[in-house]
């Protein structure tokens, strides 16, 4: 009797050791429990700790409350501006309330993913490439809205957003490149300029200085040829004075002679010889006159003037060779001499 009282004891206390250890649930710092008796969800949320449940009648699932970072896959997209992309980010959230957490979404963490993600093509489509290289902070706050919006029922909060990496194709990297390359060329190119403009400035402030003492100049190049010679050259260069070479070139310059103005000559007098017999006479004054009112069609071309002799008459002019007559040519009839005119 007392065999099978001891027996029962025994088994009572390991049935409720059992039973405890069934019962028995321990919740974290950073988690929260949901208690779900008989498939209703319990009003009070287990916070950490020791707990207990009824083995068989309540079921308690624990939910982190600790912030998680998900990285959100990376996605491919066209900007604003027709250019192809892909873009990755991270999300920052955390559960706020744990019992919506796991009533209202199957899977929060899934559903935060894919939210995540979507919101993310969104973005892309909506922005130009330009706010996504430069002006991040922005678009990180309007993804942090979009996803935050339909995650508040979830018992979700999302704490923050980031842009992690732009890629770009091979072609655009190049382009921007250039565009880079030039945009520093120009400034180092303005920077040059206003050197110049600068120094030039400096150096007619000192000319005009030294325009004032002679000395000054012969003094600075002394001081130039110091500085050439100290480099232990074997060249010497010395400079040239400018004032030297003007000098040469208006040495060489041709003196311009007076312009002596052309003599007048005077008409030569012809002697008219006296008519000699035999001999056609020249026409008299009048009919000089008339012929000089004559059209020039009518006067025939003057020939070259025949030499004078000393006693006033002119010379015979030589009479041109004879030209030979062709072969099969006609000889042609003597003209008779016409009589002199009589006066």
């Amino acid at each position: 009797m007392v065999q099978e009282l001891v027996i029962a004891i025994v088994a009572a206390v390991s049935a409720g050791a059992l039973y405890t250890a069934a019962a028995a649930k321990v919740v974290k710092q950073y988690e929260r429990g949901v208690v779900l008796r008989l498939g209703r969800l319990r009003n009070d949320v287990r916070g950490p700790g020791f707990t207990m449940v009824l083995p068989g009648i309540e079921r308690l699932r624990k939910v982190n409350m600790q912030i998680v970072t998900m990285p959100v896959p990376a996605q491919d997209g066209i900007t604003r501006d027709n250019v192809t992309v892909r873009v990755d980010a991270v999300i920052y959230f955390k559960v706020v309330d744990a019992a919506s957490a796991v009533i209202q979404v199957e899977d929060y963490r899934f559903a935060v993913s894919q939210m995540a993600q979507t919101s993310l093509r969104s973005i892309i489509g909506k922005s130009d490439l330009d706010d996504l290289l430069s002006n991040r902070e922005k678009l990180n706050q309007g993804l942090e809205l979009m996803i935050d919006s339909p995650a508040v029922g979830w018992g979700v909060q999302i704490d923050r957003v980031e842009i992690k990496d732009v890629s770009l194709p091979e072609t655009m990297k190049r382009s921007m490149a250039r565009q880079a390359e030039a945009d520093r060329e120009r400034r180092a190119r303005v920077i040059n300029a206003d050197a110049e403009l600068q120094a030039s400035k400096k150096l007619a402030e000192a000319a005009k200085e030294m325009s004032s003492q002679p000395a000054a100049l012969q003094l600075r190049l002394l001081q130039t040829v110091v500085a050439v010679a100290a480099e232990k050259n074997s060249t010497l260069v010395l400079p040239f004075p400018v004032e030297l070479l003007r000098f040469l070139e208006r040495a060489q310059q041709p003196v311009q002679q007076p312009v002596q103005q052309p003599v007048q000559q005077q008409p030569v007098q012809q002697q008219v010889a006296p008519p000699q017999t035999g001999q056609p006479q020249r026409p008299a004054q009048g009919q000089r006159a008339a012929q000089a009112q004559r059209p020039a069609q009518a006067q025939p071309r003057p020939g070259p003037r025949p030499p004078q002799t000393s006693s006033g008459a002119s010379a015979p002019t030589p009479s041109p060779p004879p030209v030979p007559a062709p072969p099969n040519a006609v000889p042609a009839r003597p003209s008779r001499p016409k009589p002199l005119a009589r006066h």
